[in-house]
């Protein structure tokens, strides 16, 4: 394989290789071969919801020792991180001779980190495969925090704490967030904490503790029986409409579309679930809204992060 060739590489989730590469395929983009969960594509970059980072500038560079792999590294750009599925320990040595990065977990809330960060891997003892210009400021696109295991009933908050890092836009205090299919209550508790007023939904009771927190008001009915415009007119426009309910992507994309044409939400924030199969058609029609952010961030399991709104 001539690693001179590649033109784009995009990093899978672990154990989501074959989503990411169903993608590339319909978007016209053939993975030439894979490195560990890195596809490796001969094809200009493009866009992609299922990879964790896209490399969008790879280059083959040979090296004769580990120093001189560094200081070729260096003269690209001061800031890389290493994805070593193969030749880990001489890949970590090159990572120790360039200069530090933090991969501290963040406290949220907080954006994602500013600095450019590339990437780079060994293809062989002899041959360095790096990208300085990559889509992810966190390293191999994994974003890490500083978990808070008391307050939550559950995990949940994690894919949407990263989501506002990577949009740097957060709910604010006195904003108001409808929470749909809250139950347990993981995304409610993070909106809460961070100073809005909640209004949950969900036909499943919360949480006590969270449903007793002081700014959490809770509606006991389907998210699914809300009429967005009669919301609007009894209530007004709500500042963020969010959503991790388990629902089939299709009805998900009607319950969206209809906020939006009702004007009701300024923005929008949900998880696309997919059952069985992966329905990249709906994926697609999420993408292809106007003004949509799709992600697969590092906490989703089988599942995308749909953005909408001013962020």
């Amino acid at each position: 394989m001539n690693a001179g060739t590649f033109r784009s590489a995009y990093l899978a989730a672990e154990g989501y290789e074959r989503q990411l590469a169903e993608e590339l395929a319909r978007r016209g983009v053939s993975v030439a071969g894979w490195h560990g969960r890195l596809a490796l594509c001969r094809d200009a970059p493009v866009a992609s919801a299922w990879a964790l980072n896209i490399w969008r500038d790879p280059r083959a560079i040979p090296i004769s020792s580990i120093a001189d792999a560094a200081a070729k590294l260096r003269a690209l750009q001061r800031n890389w991180w290493p994805y070593a599925p193969q030749h880990y320990r001489r890949a970590m040595l090159i990572a120790e001779r360039l200069p530090h990065v933090s991969a501290k977990p963040l406290v949220f809330p907080s954006s994602a980190p500013q600095a450019p960060l590339g990437s780079f891997t060994l293809l062989a003892p002899d041959l360095v495969l790096a990208s300085p210009d990559c889509s992810s400021p966190f390293p191999n696109g994994e974003a890490r925090f500083v978990e808070d295991r008391a307050g939550p009933p559950s995990r949940a908050y994690l894919k949407l704490w990263e989501a506002f890092a990577l949009l740097g836009r957060w709910p604010q205090p006195g904003e108001t967030c409808l929470d749909l299919g809250a139950s347990p209550g993981g995304w409610t508790w993070a909106l809460a904490s961070l100073g809005a007023r909640v209004i949950a939904i969900d036909k499943a009771p919360l949480d006590p503790r969270i449903a007793a927190l002081p700014t959490v008001t809770v509606r006991q009915e389907s998210a699914f029986a809300l009429d967005p415009a009669r919301w609007r007119e009894r209530h007004g426009v709500v500042d963020w409409l969010c959503s991790d309910i388990v629902a089939y992507p299709r009805r998900l994309l009607r319950l969206v579309r209809a906020w939006m044409a009702a004007g009701a939400a300024q923005r929008i924030i949900c998880t696309v679930k997919f059952q069985g199969a992966t329905d990249q058609d709906t994926a697609e029609a999420f993408a292809a809204i106007p003004g949509a952010w799709l992600k697969h961030v590092s906490h989703n399991k089988h599942e995308l992060t749909f953005a909408w709104g001013s962020f």
